[in-house]
């Protein structure tokens, strides 16, 4: 069949009657209405759903994202408490460096002891003011001694060598000038210890502040 005839056909069709139609223009446009309804029914059932679907699998990513960096820290809960036990084991280590209150006078007649083994003549011995910090005392000793290079190394060794804690700060060590003492070398500095504070020197300190 021509076009021509195929467009005659078609102009001559009563829309009335769709029975007389043709049959090939009977199936056409029964095709086409089924891909009509078709489409409706995927824009109007369809459609949403999948988008629903598409917002439903973006929230399961976020979950299955979150719920991996949960895992993850689950699973270094583990060294995180290996870790925080090895660090309270070595702050006790370090606490129990920290000379009590009584033990603070034993403390400094150790570091004299260190100044006398190291050949060292003292000047001065000055026991400064103790200034507290959050749970420990800061408590400096001005000294003077005077000796060789040689004694002073000794003496700072000893010290450094003590069972507690001692630093040798703001140090200012000069030839002496005296002709009697040709080597010799006097040196100033701060002898600092640390003591614990106990509970109520804490709560006291915590409610000065």
């Amino acid at each position: 069949m021509k076009v021509g005839d195929i467009v005659t056909e078609l102009q001559t069709l009563d829309t009335q009657r769709p029975g007389t139609w043709p049959r090939w223009v009977q199936i056409f446009v029964a095709v086409l209405l089924s891909a009509f309804i078709v489409g409706i029914g995927v824009y109007l059932i369809i459609m949403p759903d999948y988008d629903q679907l598409g917002v439903e699998q973006k929230t399961e990513q976020n979950l299955r994202a979150e719920f991996e960096r949960k895992q993850r820290k689950v699973a270094a809960l583990d060294a995180y408490k290996q870790q925080l036990a090895e660090m309270q084991h070595t702050f006790g280590d370090m606490l129990k460096q920290l000379p009590s209150k009584t033990e603070v006078a034993n403390l400094l007649n150790d570091i004299s002891q260190a100044r006398v083994a190291s050949g060292l003549e003292e000047e001065l011995f000055q026991p400064l003011p103790e200034i507290p910090k959050d749970f420990y005392a800061e408590i400096p000793n001005k000294i003077v001694v005077t000796g060789d290079y040689h004694e002073m190394g000794s003496f700072v060794a000893a010290v450094a060598a003590l069972p507690r804690i001692v630093t040798i700060d703001e140090v200012d060590l000069h030839p002496l000038s005296d002709k009697g003492h040709k080597g010799d070398l006097r040196m100033t500095a701060l002898a600092k210890t640390y003591r614990y504070l106990d509970e109520s020197e804490q709560a006291a300190g915590a409610k000065k502040k």
